[in-house]
């Protein structure tokens, strides 16, 4: 990979993970369908580097927020969803290697990844766009938790997105959370689940080729913009976070059907 194209992949992951921040989508939603895009690097090699940026700006988010004392992650349903997401971060990374190995072009595999992010995102944008009229619910069981947490963290780890508009709409509805506590429970949800997909991928030695330059520079990309988008996240409301989540989804529809025609084509 060129010193270009790895200065580009800093420039996404940075831009990405300053979204992902304010709105607890992780970053990873809008990395790896743009990355996608430019096909410089297999879809393998585009989900590993994907997960690590998130991993990054997820951990910075969580670990300083949680030392500043700001927090707003509810550490009973927010731990409970994070275990389930952590063993579904497994699932999901086995489920990804199952489907690649149906496939014997490995851009098949890509764009079952980009059609599932379509319709999971259009979903989740009717939802958002509606949820003014939505009666939501307020689970707390643990029990409850797990699973919804494990399925977050199988949809996560197989699309390669860490967590992704979903992740929202899930704490919305379920748990009726507002705009900037879901956020930040969906980023340390996230967290968990890439935390669990990365020793998944080191442990079963299916770690894809990469450029060590570029993996250094996205992941100094993802804590950049991690930091950046906690200082913007404090300065702006619920609405303007919801303005801005929207938009986002939008986009990333509209990249992952590009994706999918191209991939599937």
């Amino acid at each position: 990979m060129t010193a270009l194209q790895s200065l580009l992949f800093f420039i996404v992951s940075f831009i990405a993970s300053i979204a992902g921040a304010i709105c607890g989508m992780g970053g990873g939603v809008i990395i790896k369908p743009v990355l996608d895009v430019f096909g410089w690097t297999s879809v393998s090699t585009i989900s590993f580097l994907s997960s690590c940026t998130v991993l990054s700006m997820s951990c910075y988010s969580v670990g300083r927020s949680m030392l500043a004392k700001d927090s707003k992650v509810d550490l009973k349903i927010g731990t409970s969803l994070a275990i389930g997401a952590a063993m579904g971060g497994v699932l999901g990374k086995q489920l990804f290697t199952l489907i690649k190995e149906m496939f014997p072009d490995p851009n098949k595999v890509g764009g079952v990844q980009a059609g599932c992010l379509a319709i999971i995102t259009l979903y989740t944008l009717i939802y958002t766009l509606n949820k003014k009229n939505i009666k939501t619910k307020n689970f707390s069981g643990i029990p409850v938790c797990l699973l919804i947490g494990l399925t977050l963290g199988i949809m996560s780890s197989f699309l390669g997105i860490g967590g992704g508009p979903i992740n929202l709409v899930v704490l919305y509805y379920f748990f009726s959370m507002s705009t900037k506590t879901a956020a930040a429970n969906s980023l340390y949800i996230i967290l968990f689940s890439q935390i669990a997909s990365l020793i998944v991928t080191l442990g079963t030695h299916t770690v894809p080729k990469f450029s060590f330059v570029t993996l250094a520079l996205m992941v100094l990309g993802g804590i950049g913009g991690g930091v950046m988008g906690r200082v913007i996240n404090k300065k702006i409301d619920d609405s303007a976070v919801e303005k801005l989540f929207t938009v986002l989804m939008g986009i990333i529809i509209v990249i992952s059907i590009r994706n999918l025609v191209t991939y599937m084509g």
